[in-house]
């Protein structure tokens, strides 16, 4: 504290006149929503803050009269009342003279002119102000005292920038925040004399060359431009989750950025078994075992008869090398190729392209959910997200009126989930609440797994009766619909009567109630899933010993696919528009339906998980996963604007999108992946079709090509090395698991190593913060002592010398 008597000195030596002081930024209390109408009001602001410092300073006196040396008095709205000598310093900070004028930020860049010359004989301004990040506030704002000043700094600049070279010139004008005019005067200014004049001399005799050059320039620059704005229409709608965004905010807006990852995932899943299984098997197609059956329609939805002799299904791959068909497929023995052939394995590539796409699928699904970790679970508090949304989400670049409207909407709504958030966590129970609350999750819950419990013993029964009516005939393909309809008419009334039971629990948060609703569904359909896939492998490969399985499993997975997309169509029509008629007609309400995201979400990833199941016995699967994702898009999308309405209570779903993730890897992908290498490695295939008839397990066709590698020579002898000593041999994949969980034991450790380092940062800001405020307190008591001995010295001078004697007399 020893250097502050000199800091006050010097401030002391400015004038005390407020109407020439400039104005602080400590008393604007206003923000605008555009630049032009702030620089249209500033003429207006200078008289109003030059009244408002006048009346403030007979205020400062009284509080030098009568102030304590340890206190600062508090305004009328509990803010500080400081002199304007005090006010004026505040207003010199540089935290808070950042944009203030033109003056600014010609001197930053004067600077940096300086420096990037690197001359020594060029004069210094050592007066000017510091300002670190100029802005594009207040540039009109001069008083005329600063006129001189700025018009100084002005021609020190425009010399600096004349001995740069054109294009450090040019990157130096255009990072200014200054108005395209001024830009285009200081180039003027700036550029050399010699060039003015040969500039001028050649206006208007450019050559036809040059002519063109520039028009080229200028069309590639404009067609770059075209391209980078084109980019945004290229993103699969984009304008529509904007929409979805701004009027229904982030939970549902969740759901269609969930149903876009997955179309992302489906469409990175086909093109490998488009390129390598399904175009070369049709390219190459195997004889025909017997009549193809005519199309009916009806195979839209049971998926046998003519799709059963189609690429659709596992059954219609060869097993060899693709050339001239088999003569005989259904002896049982391994077609042989024929000499020329196309050295193309067909259970190799099955094998394969298979295990690739899924790795592939895997590897893409772990690093989105470890991004939407990154993003969602970020390092810090969310302290200041409210001040940061109303202050810094405009965006100055939109232009057009709906635009505007979209994004006001939207801030709007992340506002309202905001304050909903922080109010839920001031909402204490008691404790007799606490126990029965309790008491009410737990008879809640007892019901919901009863129900799950229910539902599965239902499947299993109906799928033991199915079991028993086998086979069925051609004409009555129509049955075996009966055990999807079971499936999705339980996986569709079991969420409503959850939903049900959910009214009795009246969850505080919105957050937690979804995530509740998400646990239970979640619960219901792997449960189903499980008991389908033991009816699968387990029952029904015993009892189709002499037909094809395959084709079987993947018709049941085609047909629960297609049912599956009927009951969600269904729902949309019943549970939405429907019941909006019905309230608005019958029960005269206003209100609209809510949109129900867990069971939603939950459906797109029971979908997917078909999918996955499915792949092996039916390639084409994925494109018919990404032909009903978009039709639920555009349906989804048209019944949430019509029958629908924001959730009455906001909430922000800022980590919905990493949840959902997580459910897609686990258990749906997890469960998917588990199921099929079970198929491969123990199950036994169908010997009457696909392309792994003669083998044991699907396994055993690598073990085959690598057999026939060892055979080839020793050109290829480190083929059958890799896969002895890292496929086959547990060591490696051992190795591997343990470098994996030490990569993230490390990641987990930087976490918390940063989230330490954030919390000593914010310390080291709250005591720098309290070191500012002592500091002003003290420059405050200093100004007011040197007020009040101020106004002592003046009152003994006005004071005449007959009244003081008079006065010690009467004493």
């Amino acid at each position: 504290m020893s250097q502050s008597p000199a800091f006050v000195l010097n401030v002391l030596e400015t004038p005390e006149d407020p109407e020439g002081q400039e104005p602080s930024p400590y008393d604007e209390s206003e923000v605008h929503d555009s630049f032009h109408q702030l620089i249209q009001e500033q003429s207006r602001w200078v008289a109003e803050e030059g009244l408002e410092l006048q009346q403030r300073q007979p205020e400062t006196g009284a509080l030098g009269a009568s102030g304590s040396d340890h206190e600062t008095m508090l305004g009328p709205e509990g803010a500080p009342v400081y002199s304007m000598a005090t006010l004026r310093i505040l207003a010199s900070m540089p935290s808070r003279t950042i944009g203030r004028s033109r003056g600014a930020i010609i001197s930053q860049y004067y600077s940096r002119t300086v420096k990037l010359r690197r001359r020594a004989g060029r004069p210094q301004l050592r007066d000017m102000g510091r300002s670190a990040r100029p802005s594009l506030r207040l540039y009109d704002l001069e008083l005329d005292s600063a006129v001189l000043e700025e018009e100084e700094k002005r021609g020190l600049l425009v010399k600096e920038l004349q001995g740069l070279t054109a294009a450090q010139r040019d990157h130096m004008l255009r990072g200014m925040p200054l108005s395209l005019a001024e830009k285009r005067g200081l180039r003027e200014e700036s550029r050399p004399p010699r060039g003015k004049h040969r500039a001028q001399w050649h206006r208007g005799l450019l050559s036809c060359c040059d002519q063109l050059r520039d028009s080229c320039v200028l069309a590639s620059h404009n067609l770059g431009l075209a391209l980078l704005s084109g980019l945004q229409a290229l993103m699969p709608w984009h304008y529509a989750l904007k929409r979805i965004g701004g009027r229904f905010g982030s939970s549902v807006l969740s759901y269609f950025l969930f149903l876009k990852t997955l179309l992302a995932f489906n469409t990175l899943l086909l093109p490998p078994l488009l390129a390598f299984i399904v175009g070369v098997q049709a390219a190459f197609p195997p004889a025909p075992t017997g009549p193809v059956p005519a199309f009916t329609g009806l195979e839209l939805l049971t998926g046998g008869g003519y799709f059963t002799h189609s690429v659709m299904y596992y059954g219609y791959y060869s097993n060899a090398t693709l050339n001239q068909p088999c003569a005989s497929p259904l002896d049982g023995s391994q077609c042989t190729p024929e000499a020329g052939s196309l050295p193309y394995s067909m259970p190799l590539a099955y094998l394969f392209t298979l295990g690739a796409a899924f790795f592939i699928t895997c590897i893409t699904l772990v690093y989105s959910m470890s991004r939407s970790f990154g993003e969602s679970y970020r390092v810090g508090s969310t302290s200041g997200v409210h001040a940061i949304t109303v202050f810094c989400s405009w965006d100055y670049k939109v232009t057009q009126r709906w635009a505007t409207r979209l994004q006001h909407d939207n801030i709007r709504t992340q506002l309202k989930e905001l304050l909903a958030e922080w109010q839920s966590r001031q909402h204490r129970r008691s404790a007799c609440g606490q126990l029965r609350r309790v008491a009410v999750l737990g008879l809640v819950w007892l019901l919901c797994l009863g129900t799950t419990l229910g539902c599965t013993l239902a499947v299993y029964t109906f799928s033991e009766l199915m079991i028993k009516q086998s086979p069925v005939s051609a004409e009555r393909e129509a049955v075996l619909l009966l055990l999807p309809l079971v499936v999705c008419l339980l996986n569709l009334g079991g969420p409503y009567l959850f939903r049900i039971l959910a009214a009795l629990e009246r969850h505080d948060s919105p957050v937690l109630e979804v995530y509740v609703a998400i646990c239970r569904n979640l619960i219901l359909k792997m449960v189903t899933l499980g008991i389908l896939c033991y009816h699968w492998l387990g029952r029904r490969v015993g009892t189709l010993k002499d037909q094809c399985w395959e084709n079987f499993v993947g018709q049941e997975l085609y047909r629960l696919m297609v049912m599956d997309f009927i009951f969600t169509l269904l729902d949309t029509l019943l549970g939405e528009l429907v019941w909006r008629l019905f309230s608005e007609k019958q029960l005269k309400r206003k209100g609209k339906p809510e949109f129900d995201i867990a069971g939603n979400v939950l459906e797109l990833i029971y979908g997917q998980t078909l999918t996955w199941l499915g792949v092996l016995f039916s390639p084409l699967l994925p494109a018919m996963q990404i032909i009903k994702l978009l039709l639920l898009f555009y349906i989804k999308k048209a019944s949430l604007m019509a029958n629908c309405q924001a959730p009455r209570r906001p909430w922000k779903a800022s980590h919905m999108s990493t949840v959902f993730i997580s459910l897609l890897c686990f258990p749906s992908f997890l469960g998917a992946a588990v199921f099929l290498c079970y198929a491969v490695w123990q199950v036994k295939p169908s010997s009457t079709c696909g392309p792994f008839r003669t083998l044991d397990t699907m396994y055993e066709a690598g073990k085959v090509w690598v057999r026939r590698l060892e055979k080839a020579g020793p050109r290829v002898s480190w083929l059958p090395w890799i896969h002895r000593y890292l496929v086959e041999d547990t060591f490696p994949i051992y190795l591997v698991s343990a470098l994996l969980l030490a990569v993230i034991y490390l990641n987990i450790q930087v976490v918390k190593g940063q989230r330490k380092v954030i919390c000593l940062l914010k310390e080291q800001i709250s005591n720098e913060g309290e070191d500012k405020i002592f500091l002003i307190n003290k420059l405050q008591r200093v100004y007011e002592r040197k007020e009040r001995s101020r106004a002592g010295r003046t009152e003994e001078a006005v004071t005449p010398p007959a009244l003081l004697t008079d006065g010690w007399d009467a004493q």
